[in-house]
């Protein structure tokens, strides 16, 4: 499990493979003192398992579902990408929970700077309309947000802090950019674990 709080930032060193399975090396700095082979490590807010690790590069395996269902079939050499460890059982629980499993991907519509901070709007897949809700918690490539206002169809914005501009990958973001999101999978389980009384009830009205 992660928190969406991004650890460090990394770049694509290299990228190969064909077909049905991709491999991925990533540079970093940080990450690397627990890091082992077969160590779960998010990569835009993606789950993947470290498949080699040297003194400063980790490759992974892409798989065709992560190729598809995720951006990362769309990295470039060079591209920056935000990295998170697994939660420690010591640590602070700083953000929300975040499993690392993309439910849709999302595209910047717009990314502006207003005074401090900056307005980041995101157009999602039709399928999360009922997962996100004003001052609710989103991972936007990993990073743990809160939604500040849903604009009109598919459409959500999130106030960005320096903080998180200056130490995660959105400060190479530009618009019509593809970004990885998850939604809140407390908002899942609960959806599920009512779904059996909503069926009940549709079945009465008929």
């Amino acid at each position: 499990m992660f928190t969406g709080i991004i650890e460090e930032m990394g770049e694509v060193a290299d990228l190969s493979g064909a077909g049905d399975f991709r491999t991925i090396r990533v540079r970093g700095r940080s990450i690397f003192d627990d890091l082992r082979p077969g160590s779960s490590i998010a990569v835009n807010g993606v789950c993947l398992t470290a498949r080699s690790v040297e003194a400063s590069v980790f490759s992974a395996e892409m798989s065709r579902e992560t190729l598809d269902c995720t951006s990362l079939g769309n990295l470039m050499l060079g591209a920056i990408v935000n990295l998170e460890r697994p939660l420690r059982g010591d640590s602070r629980f700083g953000g929300h929970i975040v499993q690392g499993h993309v439910d849709g991907v999302g595209r910047i519509r717009s990314f502006n700077r207003g005074g401090d901070a900056w307005n980041l709007v995101v157009e999602y897949p039709e399928s999360g309309s009922r997962y996100i809700v004003e001052k609710g918690s989103i991972a936007v490539d990993g990073i743990s947000l809160t939604v500040a206002s849903l604009n009109g169809s598919n459409v959500f914005s999130v106030a960005i802090i320096p903080h998180t501009f200056e130490n995660t990958n959105l400060k190479a973001s530009r618009p019509n950019d593809l970004v990885n999101l998850e939604f809140d999978v407390l908002a899942k389980y609960v959806e599920n674990l009512i779904k059996p009384y909503a069926i009940r009830n549709d079945r009465r009205s008929d």
